[in-house]
């Protein structure tokens, strides 16, 4: 099977061809798959498409399909995990620091996060392609962090709507320009070229079911928690549930919605009727409920050690040093995320009466 490709540059003035020290990559163009060359070629050079924000070097070329630089593991029957990096976005792991996932139904796919470039994106779609020819229907995007959102446009080239959150939308336009300029800074321009934030097809407020073909998904959202545009999906044919960021594993827990929220939305996620879980981070497959034990227990320590702060007339600055350091040893990338864990923690619980 032949895939078209096309070299993509980062946009500058002058030429097309590229200048000398300008950022170029080989970019995939999903939608265009065929089992000769010169169809291929026919095909994408017709639509003449390219990835937003760049500027394409010559036409697009096809060749035959490589296999997919990421590692999914068959978790259930026609249910495929990738386990992200548990590190920060960097330019070897090109934004991969996120768990992806994708259900395979009798009519089509649905993928549950894109990962953190379009580069991850592309490698998704090798990866589908490898074990299915059925449509990608759905990209499920579980919150608004970079790190599962900026692989969409891939996706949605091969056809798939993306949902999100009600509130998604509204957070990703307000976010745009800083998650762009601080994921480029993180990854590096190379890895970063052809990465957009997505925008929504449709959102959900209220439970929402969605048919694949013999097989349903059930997706939920949650007022503000670990962000305030959290979802999960529930596979009812395997029993496993996809929690986003709201379950961390081995990676600190990242709070940037509202702590109180996120307790009260492990509780009622522990009223589901999944056997197992796939985190955002970490795993990527767990018992649940069990899995929800350490993550419930770190925003114990957060919420019992900001009150006690806030009760000794700690300021924030010397509260965010003490509060949650009981859990340093027990979590990965601490230093980095539980400072801004105390933070908003102590911002959301100062006002107590």
């Amino acid at each position: 099977m032949f895939e078209a490709f096309v070299t993509i540059c980062m946009l500058a003035a002058g030429p097309v061809s590229p200048l000398p020290g300008e950022t170029c990559r080989i970019a995939l163009l999903p939608g265009f798959a065929a089992e000769t060359q010169a169809t291929c070629e026919h095909a994408s050079r017709l639509a003449a498409r390219q990835p937003a924000g760049v500027k394409a070097e010559g036409l697009p070329f096809c060749a035959l399909r490589p296999r997919s630089a990421l590692a999914f593991s068959e978790a259930a029957p026609g249910v495929f995990v990738h386990r992200g990096k548990v590190a920060e976005p960097d330019p070897a792991n090109v934004g991969d620091v996120s768990n992806i996932a994708f259900v395979v139904g009798s009519r089509g796919i649905a993928v549950i996060d894109a990962g953190g470039s379009r580069k991850v994106g592309e490698e998704i779609y090798l990866a589908i392609r490898e074990r299915s020819t059925l449509p990608i229907t759905h990209l499920i995007l579980t919150h608004m962090h970079p790190d599962h959102v900026f692989g969409a446009d891939p996706l949605r080239e091969a056809g798939a709507a993306i949902i999100g959150h009600a509130n998604l939308p509204r957070a990703l336009a307000d976010r745009a320009e800083t998650y762009r300029a601080n994921f480029a800074r993180l990854i590096g321009e190379a890895a970063f070229l052809g990465s957009q934030v997505p925008v929504p097809d449709g959102v959900i407020a209220e439970p929402e079911m969605i048919d694949l073909g013999d097989r349903v998904l059930e997706l939920r959202a949650f007022p503000s928690a670990h962000t305030a545009s959290d979802l999960t999906v529930f596979d009812r044919t395997s029993g496993i549930l996809f929690a986003g960021d709201l379950l961390f594993d081995t990676h600190t827990p990242a709070l940037d919605g509202s702590l109180r929220g996120w307790i009260a939305a492990l509780s009622r996620m522990k009223g589901f009727s999944a056997r197992r879980v796939v985190p955002g981070h970490g795993g990527p497959l767990l018992d649940w409920p069990q899995a929800a034990e350490p993550v419930e227990r770190y925003l114990g320590a957060l919420e019992a050690d900001t009150k006690r702060a806030l009760d000794d007339g700690l300021a924030l600055g010397p509260a965010t040093e003490v509060i949650g350091r009981s859990e340093a040893d027990r979590w990965l990338l601490f230093d980095l995320f539980n400072p801004r864990n105390a933070t908003i923690a102590y911002t959301e619980l100062e006002w107590d009466p």
